[in-house]
């Protein structure tokens, strides 16, 4: 089995594979501060939990966008199953041309989207990754990454918004029940909300035009579910979408 962990700024998205089948999925916090020994003992213990063994991982994956927690997990799958992490980074085969300025700035997470998006959904293709940050990529009919967007995510608008005003207080993300708000709350919640709503559906309209025609429209992330009943652009809903990037990266790799 294949272990795939997704490292991203506030979780590490973490999920066993046998071949194409998800045997289980985890998220776990991202820590700066926690050490190989504590990761372990997490993933060992949800390991357990769910009757699994950590001698079934015969190979593990990772894209990461937090740099100073990559040798702290590579350092935990030495010691905890017994062989080093296949990171994906510039050189990796990925069955993908990028068509980017500087393809080494492109995030892990954008090529495992991209690498997913091709092989299971087909060009041209928007995939939207909706984490801390909110960020677009566009795959072509010819399977070439050719660039995209990247906004505050849902979460950070909120954070920032409350953090720079004096008066504005914390508010749950949740959907109000209209876009006219009728209380502070409820102000903020539309306006962060189907704002953001609004941004996508744009963004999305933008990019099929720049591409010349019609596409489908993948999303994943924590925050998706948010915003796809109130964009009918999105056509696929796929929680998974990275991680199974990084499993197909790592099938065209070992």
């Amino acid at each position: 089995m294949i272990l795939t962990l997704d490292i991203g700024n506030t979780n590490i998205k973490t999920a066993l594979f046998d071949g194409a089948e998800l045997i289980k999925y985890w998220r776990i916090s991202t820590s700066r501060t926690m050490t190989s020994d504590e990761y372990g003992m997490v993933l060992v213990n949800l390991f357990r939990y769910n009757g699994l063994d950590t001698r079934q991982v015969e190979g593990i994956v990772v894209s990461s966008v937090v740099p100073t927690v990559n040798f702290t997990i590579e350092h935990m799958c030495q010691t905890y199953f017994g062989m080093p992490p296949m990171l994906v980074a510039p050189g990796i085969k990925t069955g993908i041309h990028i068509r980017y300025d500087n393809p080494k700035e492109l995030g892990s997470d954008r090529i495992a989207n991209a690498v997913a998006c091709w092989e299971l959904y087909g060009g041209p293709c928007i995939f939207i990754d909706f984490g801390t940050a909110t960020s677009f990529g566009v795959v072509s009919a010819d399977g070439e990454f050719l660039g995209g967007a990247i906004v505050p995510g849902l979460k950070v608008t909120a954070d920032a918004i409350v953090d720079r005003t004096a008066k504005l207080p914390r508010f749950e993300l949740i959907k109000p029940a209209s876009v006219i708000g009728k209380n502070t709350v409820t102000n903020l919640q539309s306006g962060i909300l189907y704002g953001h709503i609004g941004m996508v559906k744009y963004l999305i309209h933008r990019m099929k035009e720049e591409i010349g025609g019609d596409c489908k429209v993948v999303a994943t992330g924590g925050m998706a579910l948010l915003v796809k009943d109130d964009a009918p652009e999105i056509d696929v809903l796929d929680g998974l979408l990275t991680l199974k990037g990084l499993r197909l990266i790592y099938a065209k790799n070992k």
